[in-house]
């Protein structure tokens, strides 16, 4: 065997498709494009959700509603769910470490005590809000109440 006698298995190698070069190439006339239309054109680009002149289904489709791109999204917890995490912890002071520790929110979470369910212990409480009722509760046995930024 020779390095000039090599060549590909049988099958393992195709012409390429000579488009549009004279009729004896079997691809001339229309170059495969068909006969007449945008698409047989040169320079034909559509738009990328173009349905052949159909309202497009982003049209279609109804507009709904408003997002608003300044809201504030909280994780709620409430005074119930406080009670149990300073008894289960042994906290006093329930601050975003604790909680975050705990497992309840993330660190990046944005938290709101909320005023349902019902404090028995005094704890002094840190979180980025505090609902009318959970702040008068936990103020009302002794604890705490301090807003982060």
């Amino acid at each position: 065997m020779e390095l000039h006698s090599l060549k590909p298995a049988a099958g393992a190698t195709k012409k390429r498709k000579r488009i549009a070069r004279g009729q004896g190439s079997g691809h001339g006339g229309t170059a495969t494009r068909g006969h007449k239309g945008a698409k047989s054109r040169s320079g034909d680009k559509r738009k990328r959700n173009f349905e052949g002149g159909q309202m497009p289904l982003q049209m279609r489709v109804p507009k709904v509603g408003f997002k608003n791109p300044n809201r504030v999204e909280y994780v709620g917890i409430n005074l119930g769910r406080l009670q149990d995490i300073a008894e289960k912890f042994e906290l006093e002071t329930v601050d975003l470490a604790a909680l975050v520790a705990s497992g309840i929110v993330r660190k990046n979470d944005n938290v709101k005590i909320l005023g349902a369910g019902e404090l028995k212990a005094k704890l002094n409480v840190t979180a980025h809000a505090f609902s009318a009722t959970a702040k008068q509760a936990i103020e009302k046995l002794g604890g705490s109440v301090n807003i982060v930024k």
